[in-house]
């Protein structure tokens, strides 16, 4: 049991930061106590010094010269492994189902002020929902951003589930900008390019372009 000074200390910082530090610090204790163990013993005292062996663990820091307390606090072993208190802790969740999708749609679209029902629509039309899609022209993950469109919007990692859904939102956000909220020509825009909307002054006249946004519509509204 730990003496009253040092449980405080371990609370102060959090529950999950003391379980990390008294993982690190009875591992420096096991460490010691082994540079302890008597370096003869008879096979009769085999038992006894695996016993004996174990000392208080306020006394190993009081008769230990090169432990420094403060520093076993404030900064732990990086080997120290607490998973065997919180196996989650610090793990970034792999974002793959439909739900998980949709709940980081909602995150970011409310981010950037777009309706995240017109992203899911998007979202379904462009890759139905599969953050591993690739076309054959290029276009990758969930929102299917072109090599160059994914540069421009600072996406390192298209295929990455939060990059792509972040640098996609923000493009139709653009684009909406663009288009003063005109929902059907920023979607034109995102599938042919603005470049080609502005040409045509609409919907550009490819039957791929008017079955996409007709298609988004139809899921959306």
């Amino acid at each position: 049991m730990f003496s009253s000074m040092i449980q405080n200390l371990l609370s102060s910082s959090g529950k999950s930061s003391a379980m990390q530090r008294a993982v690190q610090m009875n591992n420096y204790i096991n460490t010691i106590n082994s540079q302890w163990t008597p370096a003869e013993k008879s096979s009769e005292d085999t038992n006894a010094v695996k016993t004996n062996n174990i000392q208080p663990f306020d006394s190993v820091l009081k008769k230990s010269a090169q432990v420094k307390f403060g520093d076993l606090l404030t900064n732990p072993s990086t080997r120290v492994n607490a998973n065997i208190y919180t196996a989650q802790a610090g793990a970034s969740e792999k974002i793959t189902t439909k739900e998980q999708i949709k709940n980081l749609v909602a995150r970011v679209a409310q981010k950037h002020g777009v309706d995240e029902k017109l992203v899911n629509a998007l979202i379904k039309q462009e890759s139905g929902f599969n953050p591993n899609a690739k076309s054959r022209v290029g276009a990758m993950g969930l929102m299917q951003l072109m090599p160059a469109t994914a540069k421009g919007l600072g996406v390192t990692n298209p295929m990455d589930p939060e990059q792509n859904v972040e640098g996609g939102v923000k493009y139709l956000k653009s684009m909406l900008n663009k288009y003063n909220g005109n929902i059907i020509l920023a979607l034109a825009a995102y599938n042919a390019g603005p470049g080609a909307v502005d040409k045509y002054d609409g919907v550009p006249p490819y039957k791929e372009t008017q079955n996409y946004v007709r298609s988004i519509l139809a899921t959306y509204l």
